[in-house]
């Protein structure tokens, strides 16, 4: 017998909008893992990509990560050449963070696979379903 809370529970839009975001984000962190990246990785090389070169602060608040974070974040992406930090020329307080070839290499390859996971969470739909998904989902989250 099935319990009937449950088959409620998951009926609910955020029940099942929660499965679905779990199963996004375990496709998508393990094709990035091929690339020796994790999801905040990937996050702040396209955010450094669109606004660069782009305060460290103003990053942190763009990728929703927080500052302490971020810190960690940028240094591990340093570490391997992907950034580079400088001092804002306006204000010494300030870094600046931009792509550096390598990390600029390594987003075009991290898009492609993201891309692979993506189409491997919505292959279950028609092309027709796919545009439905993502304009109803970006009405639910427009500017929240």
């Amino acid at each position: 017998m099935t319990d009937p809370a449950l088959s409620r529970l998951q009926t609910l839009p955020s029940w099942m909008l929660g499965r679905a975001a779990a199963l996004g984000h375990r496709l998508v962190a393990d094709q990035l893992a091929r690339a020796e990246l994790r999801l905040p990785h990937h996050a702040v090389l396209c955010a450094v990509a669109e606004y660069e070169p782009v305060a460290q602060a103003e990053l942190a608040r763009t990728v929703k990560i927080d500052p302490k974070d971020m810190v960690a974040v940028l240094n591990d992406l340093q570490a391997r050449e992907l950034v580079s930090r400088t001092r804002d020329p306006k204000d010494a307080r300030r870094n600046l963070i931009t792509l550096s070839p390598a990390g600029r290499e390594l987003l075009h390859h991290t898009e492609a696979l993201g891309a692979e996971a993506n189409a491997e969470l919505v292959a279950p739909l028609t092309p027709a379903e796919r545009r439905q998904l993502n304009d109803l989902l970006g009405r639910i989250i427009a500017e929240r």
